[in-house]
């Protein structure tokens, strides 16, 4: 079989559609944030099969850019081992695509509701999650079967997530564990750490983490802390993203395109408790646009991205 490189100029747009609907569809990390995970492909299969995987985690640094009124203090997360928290995730991701002068084509992946117990370790936090839920019937129907699936997350001292722990259970379907693990990812991506300054409301940092995937990011999360009662914080976040590289490297070996323009940001508010693993409410929506030519045709692709993470007890 001819690989798309090899192709007749009239017929590349048509492999292209097809190797990004790939890409885009089994796991929605083709770009943008999405590619954070690795894509789950023709011929692969989800993470967590038959076992607990365990994912590291691109490593982030906090950098201190105004500390804030008095008084000021060290911010760390502070688990005491054994507690439980009762959380509710929810992911909303919308991709539009169009390739030259064709009809625009929607790859967005259903809503996901998913409720979980979290208990702390000495490690991290374990997850088991409850009945997961989604506007789209055949996806509902395969997510029964993920009830009292495991997850969980390691944290470092700074608040930051190193790992993704994954272990669905045995009947679930690779649908429903590829719609689980793009829902931890995007939450994972849009976690936050604290800097090892003192700090007091007001006070502003920023977070550098690299994205990496067919286009490696440069990810920059400004939080401000806009309030303090406690243990309970209010933070405002920021995010843009930025292409190390000027090309992106296309699934399963298809070649390379050209990033001709590339817009992603985002802002939005959580609210953590120091004392408890998981944000306990608040949402962060980053969207933007890309545009991507390919060096060996006229073809253009051009995408329209949403990715909407939240959080509730």
């Amino acid at each position: 079989m001819l690989s798309s490189s090899h192709l007749p100029r009239f017929a590349r747009s048509s492999v292209l559609l097809v190797v990004l609907a790939v890409g885009l569809s089994a796991f929605g990390v083709a770009c943008s944030d999405d590619a954070e995970a690795p894509a789950a492909t023709e011929g692969t299969e989800p993470l967590g099969i038959g076992k607990e995987v365990t994912v590291p985690i691109s490593a982030s640094a906090a950098t201190l850019v105004e500390p804030g009124a008095e008084p000021r203090e060290v911010l760390r997360p502070h688990f005491v081992v054994g507690t439980d928290q009762r959380v509710t995730l929810r992911t909303d991701h919308r991709i539009e695509q169009q390739i030259n002068d064709q009809p625009r084509r929607d790859f967005s992946t259903p809503a996901l509701t998913i409720p979980m117990t979290a208990e702390t370790s000495s490690e991290g936090v374990d997850l088991v999650i409850g009945a997961v839920s989604t506007p789209d019937p055949l996806l509902n129907k395969a997510l029964t079967a993920a009830d009292g699936s495991h997850a969980g997350f390691d944290f470092s001292d700074d608040g930051a997530i190193t790992a993704l722990r994954l272990a669905p259970s045995p009947d679930t379907s690779n649908a429903a564990r590829a719609a689980l693990e793009q829902a931890f990812y995007q939450a994972v991506y849009r976690s936050i750490m604290f800097p090892d300054e003192p700090v007091g409301e007001g006070a502003v940092w920023t977070v550098h983490q690299e994205v990496t995937g067919g286009v490696t990011l440069d990810q920059v999360t400004t939080a401000t802390l806009t309030e303090r009662d406690g243990d309970r914080l209010t933070i405002q976040l920021n995010v843009t993203q930025t292409p190390k590289s000027a090309q992106w490297s296309l699934p399963n070996n298809a070649g390379t395109l050209d990033i001709e323009d590339y817009v992603m940001q985002g802002t939005g508010t959580i609210t953590v408790d120091l004392g408890l693993p998981l944000p306990v409410a608040g949402s962060i929506t980053v969207g933007g646009h890309q545009a991507y030519r390919d060096p060996r045709s006229a073809s253009m692709l051009q995408q329209t991205i949403t990715t909407q993470v939240s959080w509730a007890e």
